[in-house]
């Protein structure tokens, strides 16, 4: 029988590439881009010093990421995404500025943390604007899922945080009703959203309020055990 195919949470967008993002992925990803491999990754080999873990999931165009990996040179950032426009930029920033503090992987976030990510090996993960999916029937699609945030609960050390981020009500929803189901996480702020979030704008949030959306942010951190 045909292997069963493993349910995306993603669509390859095939965005038009330019010339320079095309040249920083063939002269910076033997640097800065990690080969997906099935195998523990040696986190602290990958950065010039041993610093706090933030792995962002789907950075897109990569200007949030870029602008975090600036202002806060004491930690190390992960960026995981399929979009290759958006990695070639997120190489011509890293060149651009003299950053160390950035890795890529250009594969499937949920096999990259199920066969590259240790137990207990990060601080911080962000999910900002997942696709929603907003059809019933493609909601088997969404991330934030119970398996896959159960996933993320164990590659948090004690203390880690989650940081989500939609501007589809129906999806915030969603996102709370799996995230309160699992008994390691805690919302930090009780049964509300992050009215305040610490991050930048991104290019897909300012789309979103132009059409009127509502973004709202969560935070939720593992519990101690």
């Amino acid at each position: 029988m045909p292997a069963t195919r493993p349910v995306r949470s993603y669509v390859i967008r095939s965005g038009r590439i330019t010339g320079g993002q095309r040249r920083a992925l063939e002269r910076h990803s033997e640097k800065y881009v990690v080969r997906f491999e099935p195998g523990p990754l040696a986190i602290e080999r990958l950065f010039p010093s041993e610093q706090p873990l933030t792995v962002e999931i789907g950075f897109g165009s990569g200007e949030s990421l870029l602008q975090m990996a600036r202002e806060q040179p004491g930690t190390n950032f992960l960026g995981i995404d399929v979009y290759q426009p958006g990695a070639g930029r997120v190489l011509q920033g890293i060149v651009e500025h003299g950053l160390g503090n950035i890795r890529l992987i250009c594969h499937d976030a949920v096999e990259v943390f199920r066969d590259n990510l240790a137990e207990e090996s990060i601080d911080r993960v962000l999910i900002l604007f997942p696709d929603p999916w907003p059809r019933k029937r493609h909601h088997k699609r969404r991330l934030v899922r119970d398996g896959f945030m159960q996933l993320v609960l164990s590659r948090l050390k004690p203390g880690g945080e989650v940081h989500l981020a939609t501007d589809w009500p129906p999806y915030l929803e969603s996102m709370m009703a799996v995230m309160d189901a699992i008994p390691g996480f805690r919302n930090r702020f009780g049964e509300g959203c992050w009215e305040d979030p610490a991050r930048p704008i991104t290019r897909f949030e300012l789309r979103g309020r132009r059409l009127g959306h509502e973004v709202r942010d969560l935070l939720y951190c593992k519990a101690p055990s």
